[in-house]
C-alpha cells in the first residue's frame, strides 16, 4: 500500500514538474555523463556487465524522454579514452553491448519515426571492426534526419578532440587552403568531432550521474565556452528517472532567468549612468551661463 501511495505521488510530481519546465526555454543540447553502472552493480552484489546492461537500458529511456521533451541535440558520454584501462574483458564486453544497441537503433522502427539522426565521435581508429561497421550502418541510415541529433562519443577525450582539430586547421594552413588569419573560434569548431559534417555544438546543460562534480574531459570546448548549466546528481546512472532529468532542466532554465536578470541590471546601470552624465553636462552648462551673466552684471 505505501508503495502504491508513492508510485502515486511520484507520477504526479513528475507530471506537475514536466508541466512546469515545459512552459520555459528547453536547452537545445544537452550532453550527458552516464556514471555509475559499476557501483551500482556492486551495490546489489553484482557483475559489472550487469551494471552496464541496466544502464543501458536506461539510456534508451532517456532518449524517449529527451526526444518527447523537445530536446533537439543529445550527446551522451559511453566510452572514454580512459576507459581502455579496464580489463580486457571488460572493455570487450561494453564493445558488445555498443555494437548490440546501435544494430538495435538502425533497426528500430522509432529511429525513423522520429528522424533521429544517430552520429559517433571520438578516435575510431580505437574501436574493433565489427563496431564500427555498425556504426557506419547506422550512420549512413540516418545521415538525413533532423528532427534529433544522438552523438554517442566512443572512445572520445576532450583535449584528444582539440589535438585532432588543430592538427586538421595545421595541414590545411601546409597545403595552402587556409591562411593563419583565418583560424578563429568558429574555424576550431568546424574541425572538432565529427571530423567530417557539422560538428557538434555548444552545449547548454551537461549531466552527471553517481555523486561526482566534475566533467571528466567530456566535450571542454563546447561546454566551457558556452557557459553551460552542470546538474550533478547521485543516483548511478541505471537508477536515473525521468525526474532527475525534469530537475536538471528546472535548474537549467533557473540560471537562464538569472543571467537574463544580471544583463537586465547591468543594461538599467549603464542607462542610469548616462543619464546622470547627462545631468551633470546639463548641470555643469547652466553653471557656466550662471557665470557669464554675473560677469555682464559686475
Amino acid at each position: 500500500m505505501r508503495d502504491r501511495i508513492f508510485s502515486i505521488f511520484y507520477r504526479e510530481y513528475e507530471k506537475r514538474l514536466e508541466i512546469d519546465i515545459l512552459n520555459s526555454e528547453i536547452p537545445h543540447h544537452v550532453a550527458v555523463i552516464m556514471d555509475g553502472n559499476r557501483r551500482y552493480a556492486g551495490q546489489l552484489g553484482k557483475t559489472r556487465s550487469y551494471g552496464h546492461v541496466m544502464g543501458a537500458e536506461v539510456t534508451e529511456k532517456v532518449i524517449e524522454w529527451c526526444y518527447g521533451i523537445g530536446i533537439k541535440q543529445l550527446t551522451l558520454y559511453a566510452f572514454s579514452t580512459e576507459n581502455f584501462q579496464r580489463s580486457e574483458e571488460e572493455v570487450d564486453g561494453l564493445f558488445n553491448l555498443i555494437n548490440e544497441k546501435f544494430l538495435k537503433i538502425y533497426s528500430d522502427p522509432r529511429t525513423h519515426e522520429k528522424e533521429m539522426q544517430v552520429r559517433v565521435i571520438g578516435d575510431r581508429s580505437k574501436l574493433p571492426a565489427f563496431l564500427n561497421e555498425s556504426i557506419e550502418k547506422t550512420e549512413k541510415a540516418t545521415e538525413n534526419y533532423r528532427k534529433f541529433h544522438l552523438n554517442v562519443a566512443i572512445a572520445y577525450g576532450g583535449r584528444q578532440d582539440i589535438i585532432q582539430a588543430v592538427r586538421d586547421i595545421a595541414g590545411c594552413i601546409s597545403n595552402g587552403k587556409l591562411s593563419l588569419e583565418e583560424v578563429d573560434e568558429n574555424l576550431i569548431s568546424k574541425h572538432l568531432y565529427p571530423a567530417q559534417g557539422v560538428s557538434v555544438p555548444n552545449v547548454d546543460l551537461i549531466i552527471r550521474t553517481g555523486g561526482d562534480e566534475r566533467i571528466s574531459n567530456f566535450l571542454p570546448w563546447q561546454a566551457n565556452g558556452s557557459e553551460c548549466a552542470a546538474y550533478f546528481c547521485a543516483p548511478f546512472w541505471p537508477e536515473f528517472r525521468k525526474i532527475d532529468l525534469l530537475r536538471s532542466i528546472r535548474i537549467y532554465q533557473a540560471r537562464k532567468a538569472e543571467r537574463k536578470q544580471e544583463q537586465s541590471c547591468r543594461a538599467l546601470k549603464v542607462v542610469n549612468f548616462l543619464k546622470i552624465g547627462n545631468c551633470g553636462e546639463k548641470f555643469e552648462g547652466i553653471g557656466q551661463l550662471q557665470s557669464v551673466k554675473r560677469q555682464g552684471i559686475s
